[in-house]
């Protein structure tokens, strides 16, 4: 008996660490990239998930259009696509 109870005592000592060291952070961090993406706005940078680096000339409801290079080219992009607003520069100093 004293055996069964210290087995499922550390399966849920374990299932405990597993939420707490994967998905609640995973969570946090898809919580935190959807507010980003919600509050895009025109004249931000963004850097997508394909790494192209613009500006965001106009937000519509599910994509944005953004300016990128210095020949101005326009880019249709879906809201989901954006990894990072800022440029990788500005992020690693």
């Amino acid at each position: 008996m004293d055996q069964n109870v210290m087995t499922i005592v550390m399966l849920v000592v374990m299932i405990a660490v597993f939420y707490f060291m994967l998905i609640r952070p995973e969570n946090k961090r898809k919580k935190e990239a959807e507010k980003m993406r919600s509050e895009l706005a025109v004249g931000d940078v963004i850097t997508s998930i394909g790494g192209i680096v613009g500006t965001i000339c106009a937000v519509k409801e599910n994509t944005i259009v953004i300016e990128s290079g210095a020949d101005r080219v326009r880019i249709e992009l879906t809201r989901w696509a954006v990894s990072s607003k800022g440029t990788q520069a500005a992020e690693n100093t």
